[in-house]
């Protein structure tokens, strides 16, 4: 049995599907973790989150994390004020994949899937989040307290996780031991994908996003997905707008 971890989808629906089917050839005995934002910036949003749906009514052992574009999307339907925030980084493709205007009208359906969404996972050595840990709290930089700075839990925190950038660097070693965490948000070159797999074992960290919509930045424009099990990685270029 492999378990396979998926990242920043972003509406690329050919995509998705031909990196389950033909590239990691996913079995019903695979358990698939994805790690959030399925939605924005690619054309077919609600099929992405209609095929993770459809997976899980077929059979497959599918487990889904909520990124910031879930939760932004989420508070664009229910408070008026983060409408324009949504649109901005992507909301406007996901209502065209609705054939909307309104976020109001999206299907209750779809909220309902973004609430049940987990924050993370703990899967054997790994721990999997959408953007990746906040290791130092508030207080250590409003206080400077070294006590306060240990005993915050970095799993504590959803909003960073949904959220944080740049944070590799405040890393609690004693805190995180041997685990690895597996994460997406901030997209990565190619060649960085596979240099962190090198160093797994001894940097404990792994980006797959590869910025799947941004197929027209050079080293970007994959879906990347990773066999926790056996530790590998597998890409699929962004198909979108080609005929299958």
């Amino acid at each position: 049995m492999r378990k396979i971890v998926i990242s920043d989808i972003h509406g690329c629906l050919k995509s998705f599907k031909a990196l389950l089917e033909h590239q990691v050839v996913l079995d019903k005995k695979d358990e698939l973790y994805l790690l959030g934002d399925y939605i924005d910036r690619g054309p077919d949003s609600k099929g992405v989150i209609d095929h993770i749906i459809a997976l899980k009514e077929a059979g497959y052992k599918v487990h889904a994390l909520k990124g910031n574009h879930e939760e932004m999307m989420a508070k664009a339907v229910r408070q008026n004020d983060d409408t324009s925030m949504w649109l901005y980084n992507g909301g406007h493709q996901s209502l065209e994949s609705f054939g909307l205007r309104d976020p109001k009208e999206i299907p209750e359906k779809y909220l309902k899937f973004i609430d049940d969404l987990d924050n993370f996972f703990e899967v054997d050595e790994y721990i999997l989040v959408h953007a990746g840990l906040n290791f130092t709290g508030n207080s250590s930089e409003e206080e400077g307290d070294d006590f306060l700075w240990r005993m915050h839990n970095p799993l504590s925190d959803l909003k960073s996780m949904m959220w944080i950038r740049w944070w590799y660097e405040d890393i609690n070693w004693s805190w995180l031991k041997d685990r690895i965490i597996v994460h997406g948000h901030t997209p990565v070159d190619i060649d960085d994908i596979w240099d962190m797999v090198e160093l797994l074992s001894e940097d404990q960290v792994l980006d797959i996003d590869n910025g799947c919509f941004a197929k027209y930045n050079a080293g970007m424009g994959r879906l990347c997905a990773f066999d926790l099990v056996n530790r590998d990685l597998y890409f699929q270029e962004n198909i979108e707008g080609k005929s299958t």
